[in-house]
């Protein structure tokens, strides 16, 4: 007679994930947290042998585990609306591929500003992820939409040539093996940027798609221009990995005479993708509404709007159309020189900075002219270590001193 195995309700299924998640309010929350806390493993829970009980409802969900799962995840995680979570239960197969997406986002963007006043700096206690930064609208809000949107399709795009997920796999459009005029053909797997992007598209933007239930015109007209903000840049993420979609080839022939050239399309490395951004978030533009109310265009730099000059030249200079790979933003970036505990800028305080340098790193420019503290460091390690027959190894103690800058 086999055991018979024990069906759990709901709330316990959900235990593993609501023990991780913080107990701060959920009001901000962001599907960007996935990529601080990723998905907990497969729920296997199995269901009952038999008979009738309180856990008969679940016997679908826990004979599927990665249904289980889906649900797990999907309907409780805080951050995600209606449409991600539809999203995400009509793809359980691709959570990971998310959260995987939304990690390689949030780590690209703090390796990129390791050196600058803003760091990139995330709270694993609040949901939102980036808390006042990503409210404020300014051009690192730009960044880090354009650089989460093109985490997860860059995320999802490799889960789909790994046979990692059950919807998707090569670029169907060019693997047929048919030859070029050049004399190659098309081969192996190349990636499905194209269902990469459009799932993006479908997850990621839904936010800034969903109306809001306000019945306040001011506060519909600003999530409004909001929301055409956080698209854009949700876009211009995306080009960017499609304008760096390379082509990787192989020779075929007698002793590497290429008589046949086998191609295949691949992905750049996401470091590529956070340059390209950090040079477009250089270039940052900050935009404002149009009166249509459905275009952005360029804010006047131009304080004297109603002048000839402006009207003649300077206004007609900033209304030009945007590019679609530019990063906009609606407000000018805020202090990050101060400590400010409730809008969670932590100041440059305390940071590590580069006495000679001239970059960003500098001290004159992270310590916001209040100078450095300089401490003296002494490293020791071993070394000039030698083998000794038979059998040992002996070594010397070398000390290293070092000055260690720190901003006041």
């Amino acid at each position: 007679m086999g055991q018979a195995r024990l069906a759990l309700p709901l709330p316990v299924l959900l235990l593993p994930l609501l023990l991780r998640a913080p107990t701060t309010s959920a009001a901000n929350a962001n599907w960007m947290y996935l990529g601080l806390v990723g998905v907990p493993p497969p729920l296997q829970q199995a269901a009952p042998s038999g008979g009738s009980g309180e856990g008969e409802g679940l016997d679908v969900i826990l004979d599927d585990p990665e249904l289980a799962e889906a649900r797990a995840v999907c309907g409780s995680l805080p951050g995600l609306i209606g449409a991600q979570t539809n999203v995400c239960m009509e793809h359980p197969s691709a959570i990971k591929s998310i959260a995987e997406g939304a990690r390689r986002g949030i780590q690209e963007c703090q390796f990129q500003f390791r050196h600058e006043r803003w760091n990139c700096s995330t709270n694993e206690h609040e949901q939102s992820v980036f808390g006042y930064i990503l409210e404020r609208g300014s051009k690192e809000t730009a960044f880090i939409y354009a650089v989460t949107s093109a985490g997860v399709a860059h995320a999802v795009t490799q889960a789909c040539s790994g046979g990692e997920l059950t919807d998707c796999g090569c670029d169907p459009g060019i693997s047929d093996q048919r030859t070029t005029p050049q004399g190659w053909k098309w081969g192996g797997c190349s990636d499905n940027l194209h269902y990469g992007l459009q799932f993006s598209r479908k997850f990621v933007d839904a936010p800034e798609r969903t109306k809001p239930n306000s019945g306040d015109p001011k506060a519909r007209k600003q999530f409004a221009v909001r929301a055409r903000m956080n698209l854009h840049n949700n876009e211009a993420g995306r080009q960017v990995v499609s304008s760096l979609l390379r082509m990787h080839c192989r020779c075929h022939g007698v002793s590497g005479s290429c008589e046949l050239k086998t191609c295949w399309r691949t992905l750049p490395a996401f470091s590529e993708v956070g340059d390209l951004l950090k040079r477009k978030y250089r270039q940052a533009v900050q935009i404002t509404a149009s009166r249509g109310r459905r275009r952005m265009r360029r804010k006047s730099k131009n304080p004297r709007s109603g002048s000839n000059q402006s009207n003649r030249g300077g206004r007609n200079k900033w209304k030009r159309s945007l590019s679609k790979g530019d990063l906009v933003h609606i407000h000018k970036s805020p202090d990050y020189c101060v400590t400010d505990p409730a809008r969670g800028i932590a100041g440059t305080s305390g940071r590590a900075c580069n006495k000679t340098g001239s970059g960003a790193q500098s001290c004159d420019l992270l310590c916001c002219g209040r100078g450095y503290n300089t401490q003296v460091v002494k490293h020791v390690e071993r070394c000039h270590c030698k083998f000794v027959w038979c059998c040992y190894v002996t070594c010397k103690t070398c000390e290293t001193v070092m000055d260690r800058h720190t901003c006041k």
